[in-house]
């Protein structure tokens, strides 16, 4: 049996989740989705030489963001949180990252302009290299070997040697998060943010979209606001030269999370230095659980997904965990429930929070419960199964979801969506029209399919009118 669906010796009803932490308490937990690693010495080698190196990020980055989380539930700022669906490592380029951070940009700049709030910008980068796999082994022509679950663990090619865990991938990966990190910093540091000049964030292909027009209107007005701001100041506003990114990703391999979490000097507790935001996923977030466990320990701001089969009485019990005194900006849940779905599961879940008095930051991501699978009739596909997203129903989501939380008298703090700054055609419908015969034109994702730039500008149109 793998490692990933094996049950632990411990019952999970007597596990206490309350008791003492520590950075390996989780051990004692039922655990999910961790690869079994042949070589148990060459991961012990590893984890060591990762408990060694620098830190990814700080805790005053970590504290930073928790306090902007504090603001977005109360409606003082929106959350824009974005990016890929799985990094993988051949991505780790200049020109891959700073597409990234141009559509997170353009994103941001037109929800500033229709919502006259501050933003913060989230990215799934710089560390999720891992992915949950609903089956530990993947059979083909009658051969069974382990899943692909992702570049920090293993290869995707389908042999033996690429799908057996491997330690070294986890340093591998630690390299990759610190190269983006580092790029993303330069970039930020250098001017690459600066608002007076948008036009560094242009992407070539921009200029053809239908959003064309409508998006340059808004960087006039901009830079029309910021030239007459300053003509009053006597002077440029530093301010608008640089913004803030923070990296964000799925907490899954929690040997590779133990080994950058840390204690700092002046204060109080443990970070996961690994990342600014880690998140919890549907498969992972037993609230009896080694993932849970883990987190309840840690400073970070912890994302926690919740969806059709989450249950109030359960939510409640998982908030009160992570966050037992009920600290603002501690606790980030992203709805993921699909267009069709949301309007009967999200509502129950933010009354009981209301209701409750829990302090959270709520969270849409309309992507992950909108995912199905097409057989295009023409093109290269033809007769072939594609996973997709149909454009509409996300929008769907995002408006369902504006729309519960005003009649609950709550707030919608954010957007979770999996996107990319490429030419991509993933999802279909947008201001295209793409179709699903379009999908084989330039499918590139491994695993989800992501918003295009043109599809991501729209969905960031629509949220500018409703935040």
């Amino acid at each position: 049996m793998s490692a990933s669906n094996r049950p632990s010796n411990t019952p999970a009803s007597s596990i206490p989740s309350t008791g003492a932490w520590s950075v390996q308490s989780w051990k004692s937990f039922p655990s999910v989705q961790q690869p079994l690693y042949p070589d148990q010495t060459a991961l012990a080698q590893a984890l060591s030489q990762l408990s060694s190196l620098p830190p990814l990020v700080t805790s005053y980055e970590i504290e930073s963001l928790k306090t902007q989380f504090a603001e977005a539930s109360r409606g003082e700022r929106f959350i824009l949180w974005g990016g890929d669906c799985a990094e993988n490592f051949s991505d780790c380029t200049s020109a891959a990252i700073a597409s990234k951070l141009k559509i997170l940009l353009q994103m941001s700049l037109v929800l500033v302009h229709g919502t006259r709030k501050r933003i913060t910008r989230i990215g799934r980068f710089a560390g999720q290299y891992a992915k949950p796999r609903s089956t530990a082994t993947e059979v083909r022509d009658g051969v069974e070997l382990p899943s692909f679950r992702g570049d920090n663990v293993n290869r995707p090619e389908f042999t033996l040697a690429a799908r057996t865990p491997d330690p070294l991938l986890l340093l591998r990966g630690y390299e990759r998060s610190a190269l983006t990190l580092n790029f993303i910093r330069a970039l930020v540091d250098g001017g690459f943010a600066d608002l007076h000049h948008p036009e560094n964030w242009d992407l070539s292909f921009v200029a053809h979209s239908p959003l064309a027009a409508d998006y340059q209107r808004m960087v006039d007005s901009i830079g029309e606001s910021l030239r007459f701001m300053e003509t009053l100041a006597g002077g440029t506003i530093t301010q608008m030269q640089r913004v803030d990114f923070y990296t964000s990703h799925e907490l899954l391999l929690l040997d590779y999370e133990a080994a950058l979490t840390r204690q700092v000097p002046r204060r109080e507790g443990w970070f996961n230095l690994s990342t600014h935001l880690p998140w919890i996923g549907m498969r992972t977030n037993a609230v009896d659980g080694a993932h849970i466990e883990f987190c309840r320990g840690i400073r970070n701001p912890i994302g926690v997904k919740v969806g059709p089969d989450t249950v109030p009485e359960v939510l409640l019990r998982t908030v009160r965990t992570l966050s037992p005194d009920n600290e603002p900006g501690r606790v980030v849940l992203a709805s993921r429930f699909g267009a069709h779905a949301i309007g009967r599961g999200l509502p129950p879940l933010v009354r009981a929070v209301r209701d409750a008095g829990l302090r959270v930051a709520w969270v849409c991501d309309p992507m992950h419960g909108n995912t199905e699978t097409v057989v295009p009739t023409t093109g290269a596909w033809a007769g072939k199964s594609v996973k997709t997203r149909k454009f509409g129903h996300v929008l769907a989501e995002v408006e369902q979801a504006f729309e519960v939380h005003r009649q609950e008298g709550t707030i919608l703090a954010g957007a979770h969506i999996e996107l990319t700054g490429e030419d991509v055609t993933e999802c279909t419908g947008g201001a295209r029209g793409l179709t699903d015969e379009d999908l084989s034109r330039s499918y590139r994702s491994q695993v989800d399919p992501r918003l295009n730039y043109e599809q991501a500008l729209e969905l960031a149109m629509l949220i500018a009118r409703r935040a």
